[in-house]
């Protein structure tokens, strides 16, 4: 017996033969390997970036990246975004979206990306643009294949390649090409290249070109160092470049610092006669260099405020002196270069600094001269070293730079060069927290104490804007701050700003219910109420990367404790006394009669850079003092 099976058949044919012409499979996240799927948010199937300089004033950039994105984490792993200005324009820019299978789902063209200013309230940065991809995917795994064309005539700029560039995102391929005259002086310096997977397949005097294959997805790992120290990238730059409409040169600091400060910072400094004229009645009799320069530097903080501008975007030329006097609002370059000015107009010399501004320390490249940096402050000469202000912030006191440009290289531009110097460092030992205070525990186990904390050197930078706080921050954040109380109440607090010390001190009243706990005819809490170390250091197994504690720091406390008349000491920890190489800690327990104990304690953390093999040892240091700053005294009633 026969059976019609051809319509079958054909049917499924042609099911198949759909599906196949409307995917893409490479696009598909079904084919990805387990292994670069392990630990990934997302996985970059295909990171091409193709870098044409035609000329000293000419750079041309070609992106295609291909994202598959794992779940609502990898987001981010798109980047699917472009700066531009007056200097830099999109050419072309597409994003087309593949569902986990590799079937097309949308294809999303230049007018269809969202296109706003890198600067909200601002009207002389109003051709400063950032154009991005909005979208909101319907289901995981999706792919984004994201195409980009700039050019630009700034080619003082060649980004960095980095084909690993964040947490949780492996590489399946990334791909560098960079073509250029051979007169140019085109350089470039690799980092981090060992353990990964990257080939060097051209290097010659016009054209370099790099791949990196199957890079698995790195875990973040508590206390680690900087992203930039552990995973590879390549830096590049152009001895002969062009920046701002002025060609430049880079073959050494001396000649780039003097360059800059001739051609970019020339012409900018000028101001009103009546602004000038208000600075001198304002500093009046003053000779003194660095006292004048602490009077305008209020004045700035008074006068201007802060306009933040996306990272690629508003130049390297500061806008005028002039304007920002007018406006009262400019960018770090503009607030430096205004405050200059203003110094200029009272015969205080100041210059301009370039450097990376952030919380994790980032150097400037010193064998690497090049247009670095992110940010801009301003140098003082005093003697033999500079006085370093920070011209964006309307709190810092004069002179401090707290986490954000501690302890790192930068350059100070000059007129007769460039110059690498490293700013502030504000040693382990002076950067302290002081606490004194008292409490006393009543019968029923209510709390009653009151303590000063008085926070210097990095410390203060932690503290410092709390009396800015609205009443609610200010609740929630004491109430996280000793969240060891529980039932807390904040009876008063106040605070003091001492900015010629750089000195902040916070008095607070607090109370507690219950914070004893009494079960029949005993009482049992933990004697360090105030200032207990709360963060446990996580284990991790098999750790890759070292440890760097970036600042050290030291917490003094000394508390008085009345405890209830009605009862009597059971139980008192004993005297603790521990010593290694990431610190010191001490606690000691005095008593004073039977009803009144001082407790003493020290806790000394150094900075430093460690082996991976050293993290357990760390975090065995770190619970032994959570272990003992949590040690309890149990009374029993008489």
């Amino acid at each position: 017996m026969a059976y019609k099976i051809t319509p079958i058949i054909t049917s499924l044919f042609l099911f198949v033969s759909v599906l196949l012409f409307s995917q893409n499979s490479n696009y598909s996240a079904l084919i990805i390997p387990d292994s670069l799927k392990q630990n990934a948010d997302a996985v970059v199937r295909l990171n091409q970036i193709d870098i044409v300089i035609s000329s000293q004033r000419n750079m041309n950039i070609k992106t295609k990246r291909v994202v598959s994105v794992l779940n609502e984490n990898g987001l981010d792993a798109i980047e699917a975004y472009e700066n531009y200005d007056k200097s830099s324009s999109v050419k072309n820019i597409l994003a087309t979206v593949y569902d986990a299978f590799g079937n097309e789902l949308k294809k999303i063209k230049k007018s269809e990306f969202r296109d706003v200013s890198a600067v909200s309230g601002s009207t002389l940065f109003s051709d400063s643009r950032y154009i991005y991809l909005d979208y909101t995917p319907i289901q995981y795994p999706f792919t984004v294949v994201f195409e980009c064309e700039t050019a630009t005539s700034n080619t003082a700029f060649i980004p960095q390649w980095m084909p690993l560039n964040d947490y949780a995102v492996s590489v399946e391929k990334s791909i560098l090409n960079v073509s250029y005259p051979s007169n140019l002086g085109f350089k470039h310096k690799e980092f981090n290249f060992s353990n990964f997977n990257i080939e060097k397949t051209t290097d010659n005097s016009t054209q370099l070109s790099l791949v990196a294959t199957k890079i698995i997805a790195q875990r973040e790992e508590a206390v680690s160092p900087s992203f930039s120290t552990l995973f590879p990238r390549v830096m590049m730059g152009l001895e002969l470049f062009h920046l701002e409409g002025v060609d430049g040169n880079a073959k050494s600091w001396a000649e780039f610092g003097k360059w800059y400060n001739e051609k970019i910072l020339t012409g900018t400094t000028d101001l009103p006669e009546v602004t000038k004229t208000k600075i001198k009645t304002l500093i009046g009799n003053e000779t003194d260099p660095i006292k004048k320069a602490q009077i305008i530097y209020k004045y700035v903080q008074e006068k201007s405020r802060y306009v933040s501008i996306q990272v690629g975007i508003g130049g390297w030329k500061p806008m005028l002196a002039s304007d920002v006097d007018h406006l009262g609002y400019g960018d770090c370059k503009a607030l430096s270069n205004y405050t200059k000015a203003l110094l200029n107009v009272v015969e205080v010399p100041s210059y301009n600094v370039v450097l990376y501004g952030s919380a994790r320390k980032r150097d400037i490249e010193t064998d690497f001269v090049s247009m670095q940096g992110n940010h801009m402050i301003l140098a003082i000469p005093n003697k033999e070293k500079y006085v370093f202000l920070e011209c964006t912030s309307q709190d810092d006191p004069f002179g401090y730079q707290g986490t954000f440009t501690d302890d790192r290289n930068v350059l100070v531009i000059k007129p007769d060069g460039g110059e690498i110097v490293r700013t502030s460092i504000y040693e382990d030992i002076a950067n302290t927290q002081i606490s004194k205070g008292n409490y006393s525990i009543a019968e029923n186990g209510d709390f009653s104490g009151k303590v000063g904390i008085t926070s210097e050197g990095i410390q203060y930078n932690q503290k410092f804007r709390n009396d800015k706080l609205s009443p609610t921050d200010m609740e929630k954040f004491y109430k996280e701050y000793w969240s060891t109380i529980n039932n807390l109440k904040i009876r008063k607090i106040t605070f003091k700003n001492d900015t010629d010390k750089v000195s902040f001190t916070e008095n607070a009243e607090i109370t507690a219910a219950n914070y004893g706990n009494v079960t029949a005819n005993k009482m049992i809490f933990a004697l360090n109420a105030f200032n207990p170390l709360t963060e446990s250091v996580k284990r991790i197994r098999n750790r890759k990367n070292p440890m760097e504690i970036q600042r050290g720091s030291i917490d003094i406390d000394e508390i008085e404790i009345a405890l209830p008349t009605s009862f009597s000491i059971e139980f008192l920890p004993t005297n603790v006394e521990i010593k290694g190489k990431f610190g010191e800690y001490e606690a000691e327990f005095v008593k004073k009669d039977n009803n009144n104990i001082v407790y003493k304690r020290k806790f000394f953390l150094k900075k430093g850079l460690y082996t991976n093999k050293e993290y357990d040892e760390f975090r065995l240091f770190m619970e032994q003092i959570s272990r003992n700053d949590n040690a309890k005294i149990i009374l029993t009633k008489s």
